[in-house]
């Protein structure tokens, strides 16, 4: 017999509860928020962080190119421009690039991606991927590991001028803007959610989107411990080089 579904609370703690499996409890990131991590490795999370970064407003336009509501569309339409910047305007790429550069990071290297990683493309990639398949309101609830980064952003801006006297502490403007903007995110995930989820098998398999989107999350990390913590980058036992590929269309 299927199980009743849950009431929005219910479904909203259920969501909440995601929570302990965020990557802000990821050992790298501890270690960064600890100020155990080298300059070396903060840079590589900057430089493939930035492709994650890149890709949102990609994953974010195939949202609505498959959403036929236009209220939805008029209010989605804010996250590509946070990214990307209004005319006239600086948006979060630019923020991440001038990060990069405050963390010592050549601005046309980052820009170029040569140092993401293939396990932080493969897991990106695969949300991109998922964004354009999946319904809109599926592809739209998975935002919702945004429940969670209010609390990451204030813990970089707490913790990483204090460890890391070296960084410019202008690089810390695109955690600052995003303090406001994903807590405004979340409330608009979350109403789609909500509202759209009314079965308890519906609400089961939107939780295991939410756990995807968490996969992704992880398995960057899990890429950058083993290149930057472990020093076992990809083709260690052959070479140095980063012989990886830049992206192919696919």
């Amino acid at each position: 017999m299927t199980a009743p579904a849950m009431s929005p609370a219910e479904f909203e703690q259920a969501l909440r509860a995601k929570g302990a499996y965020y990557h802000i409890h990821h050992p790298f990131h501890v270690a960064m928020y600890e100020g155990r991590a080298t300059r070396e490795q903060i840079q590589g999370w900057v430089a493939n962080r930035f492709y994650y970064q890149v890709c949102i407003p990609v994953k974010d336009a195939a949202i609505m190119a498959n959403c036929p509501d236009r209220e939805t569309r008029r209010e989605w339409i804010q996250r590509i421009i946070d990214h990307d910047g209004a005319p006239g305007e600086e948006g979060g790429i630019e923020a991440w690039l001038r990060l990069a550069e405050a963390v010592g990071l050549d601005r046309e290297q980052v820009l170029s991606q040569e140092l993401v990683l293939p396990g932080v493309r493969f897991a990106v990639d695969a949300y991109v991927n998922f964004a354009r398949r999946a319904s809109w309101q599926e592809a739209a609830s998975s935002s919702l590991t945004e429940l969670f980064a209010p609390t990451i952003h204030q813990s970089r801006l707490d913790a990483w001028p204090q460890h890391y006297p070296w960084i410019d502490p202008t690089g810390y403007d695109y955690f600052r803007k995003r303090l406001k903007e994903a807590r405004r995110d979340v409330e608009h995930g979350l109403r789609i959610t909500l509202e759209h989820y009314r079965t308890r098998e519906a609400q089961e398999r939107m939780l295991n989107i939410l756990q995807f989107k968490l996969d992704v999350l992880w398995s960057m990390l899990d890429a950058m411990s083993m290149a930057y913590e472990l020093e076992r980058p990809p083709y260690h036992t052959v070479t140095r080089e980063r012989i990886w590929h830049r992206g192919i269309a696919l």
